[in-house]
């Protein structure tokens, strides 16, 4: 990694931490995985949303490791309820972990969902939310974190999760065709996966968001 990009993470860091969450930086991945096992106690109810990232640094990994009471989404044979009250239990959870899909200069976190049970965790309900985001998810500010969605993390993410919509065919928002289109513009179709926008900046409760940054590329 060049100097750029340390001081770019560095400046980073530091307005996160003006923006009241907590802020850490791991040079890899195996070291995202110890510091987030440093912060969590055992017996803890965890669970986390959808993440390609936290998959990557074997983080899914820990939480099923039988230490916590880990809130298993994705765990076999679940109904489409049982999800659903995963979903809802979540909120109750003593921590919840995620990426993020854009991180700005500024110390503000940019997410789109679809089911949104990710931002609404993300924005209230457990006790304590870990973001974990490789560097590259860096922008300098929300209209690149907007463009960044529309361009990487939304069609990478409808291809993954078999969404058929525009973007998993062309590898962008038709939005982008249209001249000072709204972060919000989008296709119609019944898959569309980004349906909610939340802009996470100055928090009310200070160090309840703690975000590690990694000086890997990880996620989409």
């Amino acid at each position: 990694m060049d100097n750029s990009n340390k001081e770019i993470i560095e400046k980073t860091l530091q307005a996160l931490r003006r923006n009241n969450m907590q802020a850490y930086y791991a040079d890899t991945k195996e070291q995202a995985k110890e510091l987030v096992c440093s912060m969590l106690k055992k017996g803890s109810t965890v669970t986390h949303g959808g993440s390609v990232t936290l998959a990557e640094t074997g983080i899914t990994e820990l939480l099923g490791n039988g230490d916590y009471i880990y809130l298993d989404r994705s765990a076999p044979g679940l109904t489409p309820e049982q999800v659903r009250e995963i979903y809802r239990k979540s909120f109750f959870a003593d921590t919840y972990l995620t990426s993020s899909n854009a991180i700005t200069e500024n110390g503000e976190l940019y997410n789109v969902d679809g089911n949104s049970n990710r931002v609404a965790a993300i924005v209230y309900g457990p006790e304590s939310v870990i973001v974990i985001a490789g560097y590259n998810k860096i922008v300098p500010d929300i209209r690149a974190a907007v463009e960044r969605v529309k361009r990487i993390a939304a069609p990478k993410n409808a291809v993954r999760l078999d969404c058929a919509t525009p973007c998993a065919e062309t590898g962008e928002c038709i939005s982008l065709k249209k001249e000072n289109s709204f972060a919000c513009e989008g296709c119609k179709s019944p898959a569309r996966i980004c349906c909610n926008y939340v802009v996470t900046a100055q928090q009310r409760h200070k160090d309840r968001i703690k975000v590690i940054i990694v000086g890997e590329v990880l996620g989409y």
